[in-house]
């Protein structure tokens, strides 16, 4: 009778994923259920919470290729964690785990953040001390690259840069990462240096240097080239893009390309080798260049943000843009919230926003969407990036 008491005991602590059916199965369905949801899937119970954390399920997801659509999200107000994620799928926000060598006492800024392989890559920029007044600091860039694994949902570090920069152009041509131009120190000359990253290999190698060095500028891919605008070139602004053919290994100039002039990019973004971005010089229109004629076609503005103790709208600024597959989706930012007083300002603040609106692109006037908003972060976007599975 003891034995089958023993025996009776073994049987009854083990259960199953999913009863009925067998582990490995149970197992794959769960790794098919995008990132969004495994905050519900842990609170099943305890054995689904380990599962959905352990390294197994990391695996099974990995080898399937599962990792889900993300869009990656870091404002200048982060309450939880060092970045927040969008999934589509599930129209939810969560933070990513913290990165445990990242110190509070530091904010990021001037880095590139992109996806490759699978993987989510926050590339250089620098680290100043937080300063409560808002003032500039001095900054040293870095040449460090770290990388979020969606599968594990962990950050490691990658090969380095081969030099430490801010505020430069970055894009992913052929699942290789091309970054050129920026500044290594504060008060210092720009940069020319122009090097790629070959995440297979995991390293980097030069590749020819800008025509002429440029720092505050923005990169992004289209037909296969590497596209360098904005920013300024010995302290004039670039109307010029700069295009490095990866075949034929060497630059041209495109005249005439760039007209959104400001000390840092406006926000950009590609759809199907289409460039897109907000003019908020020009009412928060949204533009594309047709490629056919050169020529900057307006697709229609950014809603404005209403608050119920004024009676009008208010024009953001500081968005983050991102294209996800026929979607834009323009993400937090801010607004100068004033009243009027005998034409002068009176009883101003500037309100941080955690709002994300979205439209299709089609030939017709935009059809804007409230999406859920950023969760646990506000204001104006640092840095944003889309992963697609």
């Amino acid at each position: 009778m003891g034995d089958q008491d023993t025996s009776s005991s073994g049987l009854n602590s083990y259960h199953a994923i999913i009863p009925g059916l067998p582990d490995d199965l149970a197992l794959k369905c769960l790794a098919k259920v995008s990132h969004g949801y495994h905050g519900l899937l842990e609170v099943v119970c305890k054995r689904w919470r380990s599962l959905i954390r352990s390294s197994e399920y990391a695996r099974a997801k990995a080898q399937e290729g599962w990792c889900g659509n993300w869009l990656f999200v870091l404002t200048e107000e982060q309450i939880k964690g060092p970045w927040n994620a969008y999934d589509p799928e599930a129209d939810r926000w969560h933070a990513l785990p913290p990165i445990s060598w990242d110190s509070s006492n530091y904010n990021h800024r001037g880095f590139s953040c992109v996806t490759v392989a699978k993987k989510f890559l926050v590339i250089g920029g620098c680290y100043t001390p937080c300063d409560t007044l808002g003032q500039l600091k001095r900054f040293t860039a870095t040449n460090e690259v770290i990388q979020f694994d969606p599968f594990s949902k962990q950050w490691s570090r990658v090969a380095s840069m081969k030099v430490a920069r801010c505020n430069f152009a970055c894009a992913v041509i052929h699942e290789k990462v091309y970054v050129a131009g920026g500044c290594s120190l504060s008060n210092a000359s720009t940069l020319a240096h122009a090097e790629v990253y070959d995440p297979v290999e995991d390293s980097w190698q030069d590749i020819p240097p800008l025509p002429s060095a440029r720092e505050d500028c923005a990169g992004f891919c289209c037909g296969g080239l590497f596209y360098v605008v904005a920013g300024i070139d010995n302290r004039a602004e670039q109307k010029t893009a700069e295009v490095f053919d990866p075949v034929k290994g060497s630059w041209y100039s495109h005249q005439n390309f760039w007209l959104f002039f400001r000390l840092m990019p406006c926000p950009l973004t590609t759809i199907k080798d289409c460039i897109y971005v907000i003019d908020d010089w020009d009412g928060n229109n949204v533009k594309f260049r047709d490629a056919a004629t050169g020529c900057w076609i307006t697709v229609g503005p950014v809603p404005s943000v209403q608050f119920s103790d004024l009676s009008r709208a208010l024009k953001g600024f500081g968005f983050g843009l991102i294209g996800f597959q026929n979607d834009l989706y323009v993400l937090g930012g801010k607004v100068l919230k004033w009243e009027p007083s005998d034409g002068h300002w009176q009883n101003f603040e500037v309100v941080k926003l955690n709002v994300v609106r979205a439209c299709k692109i089609s030939g017709t006037q935009p059809e804007w969407r409230e999406v859920r908003p950023i969760r646990g972060s506000h204001g104006a976007v640092v840095g944003c990036a889309v992963l697609e599975e």
